[in-house]
C-alpha cells in the first residue's frame, strides 16, 4: 500500500467514527505501528484535515467539518455497484428506487475512466425490479420494524398448517433466494421466522411494541447465527 493509500484508507476510518479512536486501535486496523500513525495524522493536519486529539487519548474529526467527497478503487465501486443492482432487483420498490437514485449520484461524479470501468465490468444481475407480493410485504414490514408497530399474519408453513400470528417484526433476512422476516411470535412467545412468499395476508396493527435486550435482531443474532456470519 503506497503512502497516500494509506492515509486515504486512515480518514476513511476517522470519517466512520463518532467518537475518538486510539492510534492503537488505528495501527491494529491498518496493520502498522503506532509510530506511522502518528505520523500519518500529523500529515492530515497539516494539509488542512481538520482532526482533534493527542497522543494517548485519541483522534477525531471536528464536528461539522467539511472534507472532499470519497473516491472509490475500481473493486470498491464494483462491489457498491453490484451490490446496488441486486437491490434494484431483490428488494422492494422503495429501496429499488433508492439504489437507483444513489448509483446514478455516485456515478455523476467518477472520472471518466472509474465510470467506463463500472459500466464495463463482467458481472450481470438483473436491475429491473419485480414487483412482486412478497416485495409488497418485505416494504411494509421495514415500515412496520421501523415504526415497532405489530403486525398480524395468515401463514402457511412448509407443511401445509395454516395459522395466523401476531408479530413484532424485528428484522428481515435475505438468503439469496427468499427473504424472511425475524420477528418474536406472541403466540410461541419466543422467536420465529417466517418466509415471505408464506404470508397470505398481513395487516399493520395499531399497537407498538418494545425491544430490549432479550427481545432484539441483535439478541436474535447472538444466539442464532454462528459469529463468523455476522456483519463487521
Amino acid at each position: 500500500m503506497s503512502r497516500s493509500e494509506r492515509l486515504f484508507e486512515l480518514l476513511t476510518l476517522l470519517r466512520a467514527k463518532r467518537y475518538a479512536v486510539t492510534a492503537l486501535e488505528l495501527a491494529e486496523r491498518m496493520q502498522v505501528s503506532e509510530r506511522t500513525i502518528y505520523r500519518d495524522i500529523q500529515s492530515l493536519i497539516q494539509s488542512g484535515v481538520p482532526i482533534q486529539g493527542e497522543a494517548g487519548i485519541g483522534y477525531l474529526l471536528q464536528p461539522g467539518s467539511h472534507l472532499p467527497p470519497l473516491m472509490f478503487t475500481e473493486k470498491e465501486m464494483v462491489a457498491l455497484e453490484l451490490g446496488m443492482r441486486m437491490v434494484r432487483a431483490w428488494s422492494d420498490a422503495e429501496l429499488a428506487e433508492a439504489s437507483r437514485s444513489a448509483s446514478t449520484k455516485i456515478l455523476s461524479v467518477l472520472p471518466d475512466k472509474r465510470k467506463s470501468q463500472v459500466e464495463g465490468f463482467p458481472i450481470l444481475v438483473p436491475d429491473f425490479h419485480i414487483q412482486t407480493e412478497a416485495a409488497k410485504r418485505g416494504q411494509m414490514l421495514r415500515h412496520a420494524t421501523d415504526s415497532q408497530l405489530k403486525v398480524c399474519i395468515d401463514y402457511v408453513a412448509e407443511d401445509g398448517n395454516a395459522s395466523q400470528r401476531i408479530l413484532h417484526p424485528l428484522g428481515q433476512v435475505f438468503w439469496g433466494k427468499v427473504w424472511t422476516l425475524i420477528a418474536w411470535c406472541e403466540l410461541r412467545e419466543s422467536y420465529r421466522n417466517f418466509r415471505l412468499d408464506r404470508i397470505k395476508k398481513m395487516v399493520i396493527l395499531d399497537e407498538s411494541f418494545e425491544t430490549n435486550e432479550a427481545k432484539s435482531l441483535t439478541h436474535y443474532m447472538a444466539l442464532y447465527v454462528p459469529p463468523e456470519h455476522h456483519d463487521n
